[in-house]
């Protein structure tokens, strides 16, 4: 079962890990990611092996810019040493390293990278019992749990270009959400 996730990525695409994590959190995923500012007192080194080890599946997320250094590199090698699952997202025109040259990643440009997020919520979802999603109130401001939709009802909405619709259970207020990254709209 996948519960925690490690996210790999290069520093210059911490925006595209942090939008990735917080859709992952979104549907009850705990995530680490390689963020270069948080506890100054553990080495990065340490920090990482951490949250590989810890982790049921690493992300490696490569863009043009960064997907080819040694940290992410490294990364892939901890993670294939540790018999992780590795899920690649590439950016369209960046390249696969050589360890995870064989697997299939989710390609993506950045106009569409919400829609590599719902491809690889779906293929998590595909491989582990996803149940819970977690809904920020846009409203009223409070979070709530409810029922992930299933996965049938998420692909309509998608294919309709449509949204999610759901109560606030505290407010009453309708939400609706992306179908992709389960993020409210409007």
């Amino acid at each position: 079962m996948i519960s925690r996730v490690y996210i790999s990525h290069d520093e210059k695409d911490e925006d595209l890990a942090l939008q990735l994590s917080r859709a992952l959190w979104r549907v009850g995923l705990e995530s680490y990611a390689a963020l270069y500012s948080l506890s100054p007192g553990i080495s990065q080194g340490e920090k990482v092996f951490f949250a590989v080890s810890n982790s049921e599946c690493v992300v490696v997320l490569l863009t043009r810019d960064g997907g080819n250094l040694p940290t992410v590199n490294q990364e892939i090698g901890l993670a294939r040493g540790l018999d992780r699952l590795v899920l690649p997202i590439l950016e369209e025109r960046a390249e696969l390293p050589f360890l995870i040259k064989h697997l299939w990643p989710i390609v993506f440009t950045r106009e569409q990278y919400s829609d590599a997020i719902g491809s690889l919520i779906k293929t998590i979802r595909d491989l582990t019992r996803l149940q819970w999603l977690k809904v920020s109130c846009p409203h009223c401001s409070e979070e709530m749990t409810q029922y992930l939709p299933p996965q049938e009802e998420v692909d309509r909405a998608v294919a309709k270009g449509s949204c999610l619709e759901t109560l606030c259970s505290y407010c009453q207020n309708k939400i609706s959400l992306d179908p992709r990254t389960f993020a409210s709209v409007g």
